[in-house]
């Protein structure tokens, strides 16, 4: 149990709309089966680019899971993030009435916003201008439509409130969400991210150099960079005391977080500050680094991200590194929801009893040094502690850790 004072918080509720699945039971099989998401992109013309793959999410009908809001009205972004919260809804056994009857709200983060929606707008202006733009696009372009969209969805009465620390947003969101509920501020809170695929993302990594050509293989020898992929999830928290009392699923407890800014360098993530917001997580949950039972990485595939998030993880475990992995390898750097679906997995690898894989990985980079135990395949284990990480540019860090409800 956290040191940190006030109620006691749980997660009872996981939605997810990815790649390689949609609702949580989907994901999980893929994810624990290795299976990626990875195809030709198609919600922009890419013929002018030498790489082409990214992580859509090809079967997406908001239709087919919303309640209450019209598809037409909404972006791709805010579709993904509602469709997501009312899934996890559905998860907690908790019903719209329950949500609008108590103080309840949503947090959700992201990087790039309604991306789909403003290259939509940017296509209808080039070479015709301004006024020739849709103005029900416009109305769908304000990123905080994403949060907004979730408690329209559900009926929530509280705050709406969207993140942009880009990668780590999800994580931001979940500490946020946490204090929220922990105070008594709020009794529901969903929690999570939404990012969608685009031209400029894509075309920005690319001019980084980097994006890989097919797969994304984290820790690997011959790692080569991200795939952009895309996407919502949404988490559910609570207090304990209510979980117990409705007779809820608990698949976690939210234990602390830490969250830092260094903003050394613009995209080089820097060792010491990555280790340091991994402490303060631990410090925040009460946990001793030997406690930790497995990481959930960051994981990107990228030279300089792997090199720096593993130095970290030395600093902090010394020579009793946890078991690392990546489900990057899987559903490719969804963005401002990447962090949101490590914990969703960290939460089904505490409550069902396995450590999710790495895949595509074929020989572990020796540079990142010895007694690296990274997952290959799905492990059978029984962790009761998971430290769930989220670095992003800018130096914007945020760790959640998880524990086991016994």
């Amino acid at each position: 149990m956290s040191e940190i004072g006030g109620r006691r918080v749980v997660i009872t509720g996981l939605g997810v709309v990815s790649n390689v699945g949609i609702g949580v039971d989907d994901f999980t099989e893929s994810i624990r089966a290795g299976r990626t998401g990875m195809s030709p992109i198609t919600s922009f013309d890419t013929s002018r680019f030498p790489k082409v793959i990214g992580g859509e999410v090809q079967d997406f009908k908001p239709d087919a899971v919303l309640e209450r809001l019209d598809a037409d009205e909404w972006g791709r972004s805010g579709l993904f993030a509602a469709a997501a919260a009312r899934l996890a809804a559905r998860d907690a056994g908790v019903s719209d009435e329950e949500l609008s009857s108590a103080p309840s709200g949503s947090v959700m983060g992201t990087t790039s916003g309604e991306s789909a929606v403003k290259q939509r707008l940017s296509e209808q202006a080039v070479g015709a201008g301004p006024e020739t733009v849709d103005p029900d696009l416009v109305l769908m372009s304000p990123a905080h439509r994403i949060a907004a969209a979730v408690n329209t969805e559900l009926g929530l009465n509280g705050e709406a409130h969207v993140i942009a620390t880009a990668c780590s947003a999800s994580n931001y969101a979940l500490g946020y969400a946490f204090d929220l509920v922990r105070e008594g501020e709020a009794d529901y809170v969903f929690a999570g991210g939404a990012d969608s695929v685009n031209r400029h993302t894509h075309a920005g990594f690319l001019r980084l150099g980097a994006l890989a050509d097919d797969v994304i293989r984290p820790f690997d020898v011959n790692r080569s960079g991200i795939i952009t992929g895309e996407g919502g999830v949404a988490l559910l928290l609570e207090p304990l005391e209510q979980a117990v009392a409705r007779g809820a699923r608990i698949y976690a407890e939210v234990l602390g977080y830490g969250v830092n800014c260094d903003a050394k360098h613009m995209v080089h993530p820097d060792a010491e500050s990555l280790a340091r917001c991994i402490a303060a997580a631990l410090s925040s949950a009460g946990v001793l680094p030997h406690e930790v039972d497995y990481i959930c990485a960051h994981g990107t595939g990228t030279p300089v991200n792997d090199e720096a998030e593993i130095a970290a993880v030395r600093s902090v475990y010394g020579e009793q590194l946890p078991p690392i992995s990546s489900i990057k390898s899987m559903i490719g750097h969804t963005m401002g929801a990447a962090s949101g679906y490590g914990a969703v997995i960290s939460c089904k690898s505490l409550h069902d009893g396995f450590l999710p894989p790495t895949a595509n990985l074929q020989q572990l980079d020796p540079a990142l040094g010895p007694e690296l135990d990274v997952v290959p395949v799905t492990r059978e284990a029984t962790p009761s502690v998971v430290v769930n990480h989220g670095f992003a540019f800018g130096g914007n860090n945020a760790v959640v850790v998880l524990g086991r409800v016994s």
